[in-house]
């Protein structure tokens, strides 16, 4: 995409939404939808416009979010083919992934199993962090199931969602609170085939140094101790020390 990410969201795509979810979504209020959005998307930045749709869909969705989060499934599409496409194929499912991220915490099982969904498609990584900090030990679990899920992107999922530093989102520190959580979903990721899985993995140990270098050292030194390192895995360290100064016997 060569414009910029914002303006993709403009008053044309939300009649292509709006048909969307007329289509699967029985009771769905296309005029109340329309209404608040239609007109409004002047001068504001991609987060107030993302925040426009959560409003959209606040007063035009019937009933509950627990009630309908089941059949917004039917909306997602097929999934993606390659590790790429989140934000070039995926992209229109970002207000339906703000709008997810504002209401989760409502249904802990319904969020879950729509946000593993929706990564295989776009990306669940920011609205996965509200259930981290409001249900810690319980998404933290899911994490780690996540971890050896088949589906790559859900596997980066169980890695990306808990970043402490996590571009375009609040600072996390469940990794630090829920520590054997975070090591054990790192140590089931650190061999993983894909590089796009690997990197995720890098980035989270990268965010740690800057955090907690000593846990960092800890997770690192744990895995080396326990025999000769992949190469999935001396990719990783290298990439989650790569600004750090020259360590001794780093792969």
């Amino acid at each position: 995409m060569t414009q910029k990410i914002r303006d993709h969201y403009d008053d044309a795509y939300v009649d292509m939404l709006a048909a969307r979810i007329e289509a699967v979504l029985p009771g769905f209020s296309r005029r109340h939808f329309m209404e608040t959005l239609i007109g409004q998307f002047e001068g504001k930045a991609f987060s107030a416009r993302l925040d426009l749709f959560t409003l959209a869909l606040e007063r035009s969705l019937p009933g509950p979010y627990a009630q309908h989060i089941h059949t917004l499934h039917l909306l997602l599409g097929p999934e993606l083919q390659t590790e790429t496409g989140m934000f070039t194929q995926g992209w229109w499912l970002f207000p339906v992934a703000r709008y997810v991220e504002r209401h989760a915490t409502e249904d802990f099982a319904a969020s879950t199993a729509f946000i593993r969904e929706l990564t295989k498609r776009h990306t669940g990584e920011f609205a996965v962090r509200p259930l981290l900090v409001a249900f810690p030990g319980e998404m933290m679990a899911v994490m780690r199931v996540w971890s050896l899920d088949e589906n790559v992107h859900v596997r980066r999922l169980s890695s990306e969602g808990m970043r402490i530093r996590l571009p375009w989102a609040k600072k996390l520190t469940v990794a630090l609170e829920r520590f054997d959580d975070f090591k054990a979903v790192l140590g089931n990721l650190k061999d993983d085939p894909s590089r796009f899985v690997q990197k995720s993995v890098g980035n989270n140990l990268n965010d740690l140094y800057r955090e907690a270098p000593e846990k960092a050292e800890e997770i690192i030194g744990e895995w080396e101790r326990a025999g000769t390192l992949s190469a999935a895995a001396k990719w990783v360290v290298k990439h989650g020390r790569r600004n750090q100064p020259a360590v001794s016997g780093a792969g």
